[in-house]
């Protein structure tokens, strides 16, 4: 992909008046590869014949729910996503970030807003490997390539991180050591309009967590510091 208006947008919403809407929107900021579906069924079939490199779905559905057509959708892979619902629970919004989206946005929203999450989650997502670190990191027995989103585990299988993930990551390997605050964590991942994403940021810790401490419960890599923010370990020396 030579710049983010390359990437193939797949776009799912039952209202046919928004559906045309948005993609008007993301034409006029000169997406040229997008893809639309209304319900579960015409989302499958539009996937199958190309497979998109991110993802806008809504929750509701006639045929399904967002939520289980983005497992199905995902799969194996990593394709980054955004959840548009008229639902504003916090459960609502935290279960789609737990499910590995990058993004949750409310309806009614401003398609402004929308079009500069888009923007923020693609540039992070598609970002030149010469924009991130490329030694291996070592986290007690688990190595990560992060230039390559990955995981490897001792018995050489591997965990994807999400581009969420590995910006966290990012972050704090940059400062290893020392305590990267909750306000630098949030404008490091999701910008300067970062206000309100200290419970996602969480959210991603705890999912990352999961792929990078042996024992999730009890970390011993990615540390918290109370009422300040987060830390990676300093590198162990014999």
């Amino acid at each position: 992909m030579r710049q983010i208006q390359d990437a193939k947008i797949l776009v799912v919403d039952d209202n046919p008046a928004l559906l045309d809407l948005l993609r008007q929107v993301l034409e006029g900021a000169g997406y040229r590869h997008l893809m639309t579906a209304g319900s579960c069924a015409t989302t499958r079939a539009a996937a199958t014949k190309q497979t998109p490199d991110f993802l806008v779905l809504d929750i509701n559905l006639p045929d399904g729910d967002g939520f289980s057509l983005f497992r199905e959708l995902r799969g194996g892979t990593e394709v980054p996503a955004l959840f548009l619902s008229a639902r504003d629970a916090d459960s609502d919004r935290l279960f789609g970030l737990g499910l590995g989206a990058d993004d949750y946005l409310t309806k009614p929203f401003l398609t402004q807003e929308l079009l500069l999450r888009i923007q923020l989650i693609l540039r992070r997502t598609y970002r030149t490997a010469l924009q991130r670190t490329a030694a291996p990191l070592q986290l007690g027995s688990r190595t990560v390539a992060l230039e390559d989103a990955l995981v490897r585990l001792p018995d050489g299988s591997t965990l994807r991180l999400t581009a969420t993930e590995r910006d966290i990551l990012q972050k704090l390997a940059e400062n290893r050591g020392h305590i990267v605050t909750y306000d630098a964590l949030c404008e490091a991942v999701w910008g300067e309009g970062y206000y309100g994403y200290e419970n996602s940021l969480n959210v991603h810790i705890r999912h990352l967590r999961e792929k990078i401490e042996e024992n999730p419960s009890q970390p011993r890599q990615l540390l918290t510091v109370r009422g300040l923010g987060y830390k990676l370990a300093g590198v162990e020396t014999e």
